[in-house]
């Protein structure tokens, strides 16, 4: 059990004193309040068994029996103090336990942090099962089309492996919903799944978010340092969209936790374990990339041991119009209308291209539903730009002047012959009849 810099934050300014425990009853994170009240130092308890640390301590029987324990009353030299001690679940099985600290002056401030510490359980004990949770399954992936079944077969298949995936595919195509959805059937789905994208750090910023440092590594480092995101993952899976984006001194520090399932903070000296799942996307050509010394060859066999590509929208077109119903039935949902689409915009909606995929049509459909007044969407609350590629292919080849001369004057003069027939004496009385003289209609026979 790992706690995220949101989290961190929430504690540290709290009054109260909050420590949390993970299943093995291991010390995983006190705020400064717990240090004021208890008189214990943080590197006094931090990463060491309760038991040992704080003897006498209830809280490794709360987690063992996933009973909670209320107003158990302590006292640390002067300082009087209750504590409220719950196990922290996830899906009915204890994970941890987390003890609030209330300091006592008389009843009435007793019953008060009662009321409080109670409430803020709850909202903790809440945040905590949210925390690093993948939100989508496979049965949020639409795939009608054999491409898009393939695929999907493919990554249910590894997901219950160990190894490291490469999702590659153009953006907008669904990379990181295939990337929630292989955690969550996983055997690490109990665990947390956290995302990040690499090309929205600095090279810096990134390294530091990844791997987290000591206090005082570098200026401006926070007091008491950071926990990166590899210990946050830790037992569960750690997704980096857009990999091709890290540059190459950050590629080797990770291909040496890849090697060694070991990391090191920025300006600390000790090597931390981690057991995480590596699952990394990409809408760029990582092989090119290595050839042009871009990217690191060791790493991206190290990351690509299972690779999955998502083909762009417009090579599995038999997806659309289920997607297009999916998104109309989810904005028809929000917006509490009932809006339909007409054959026609279908129609317009295959013919277009889709640079932007699957996010591009799903944008579509909202801009549309905007611009209806009835209900049905018709080709002009389409946004100009599928309009015009759309009808443009729709659109019959448009024939010259000159070719619909000759083909009306071809028409009719295989008219007259029928009417006066094929004899000399018939073709006469056609040209006639066709205003022109017997040569010239010889001549456009021929």
């Amino acid at each position: 059990m790992q706690i995220n810099k949101v989290e961190e934050m929430i504690f540290d300014s709290l009054y109260d004193g909050v420590l949390i425990a993970d299943g093995n009853c291991i010390v995983r994170y006190i705020n400064p309040s717990y240090t004021r009240i208890t008189k214990v130092e943080k590197e006094e308890i931090l990463g060491k068994p309760l038991i040992e640390v704080r003897p006498g301590a209830k809280l490794p029987s709360v987690i063992r029996n996933g009973k909670q324990l209320l107003r158990i009353p302590r006292r640390v030299d002067d300082v009087e103090y209750i504590v409220n001690m719950v196990p922290i679940k996830e899906d009915d099985e204890v994970i941890g336990g987390i003890s609030i600290l209330n300091e006592i002056n008389d009843v009435y401030k007793l019953t008060e942090a009662l009321n409080q510490s109670n409430m803020m359980i709850q909202k903790l004990q809440k945040r905590m099962k949210r925390m690093g949770k993948a939100k989508y399954s496979f049965d949020d992936i639409i795939s009608i089309d054999k491409n898009s079944i393939e695929a999907k077969n493919l990554a249910r298949r590894i997901a219950k492996k160990n190894s490291s995936i490469l999702i590659t595919g153009e953006s907008g195509t669904g990379k990181e919903l295939y990337a929630n959805a292989i955690h969550n059937v996983s055997d690490r789905q109990n665990g947390p799944f956290i995302a990040v994208n690499c090309a929205i750090f600095e090279s810096n910023l990134l390294e530091s978010e990844l791997f987290g440092y000591e206090e005082g590594a570098f200026t401006g480092a926070k007091k008491g340092g950071k926990i990166g995101l590899f210990e946050v993952a830790n037992g569960g899976t750690l997704f980096l969209d857009e990999i091709s984006e890290m540059n190459y001194g950050l590629q080797a520090k990770l291909l040496r936790t890849l090697q060694e399932n070991t990391i090191r903070r920025i300006g600390g000296l000790e090597e931390i374990s981690i057991d995480i799942r590596l699952v990394c996307a990409t809408n760029k050509n990582l092989k090119t990339m290595v050839e042009e010394n871009r990217f690191r060859e060791d790493l991206y066999y190290r990351i690509a041991v299972f690779p999955i590509n998502i083909l762009p929208l417009r090579q599995r077109r038999k997806d659309i119009d289920e997607l297009v119903l999916h998104f109309l039935s989810e904005m028809n949902s929000k917006t509490e209308r009932h809006v339909e689409i007409a054959n026609d915009v279908m129609k317009i909606l295959h013919n277009y291209e889709w640079p932007g995929n699957i996010r591009e049509l799903k944008n579509t459909i909202e801009f549309s539903i905007n611009m209806v007044d009835e209900n049905i969407i018709k080709p002009e609350h389409l946004p100009k730009i599928i309009q015009a590629q759309g009808i443009k292919k729709n659109i019959v080849k448009l024939k010259t002047l000159e070719e619909i001369i000759k083909d009306t004057e071809a028409a009719e003069i295989k008219k007259a012959m029928l009417i006066y027939g094929n004899t000399v004496e018939g073709k006469k009385k056609a040209a006639k009849a066709l205003g022109i003289s017997l040569a010239t209609l010889y001549n456009k026979l021929k």
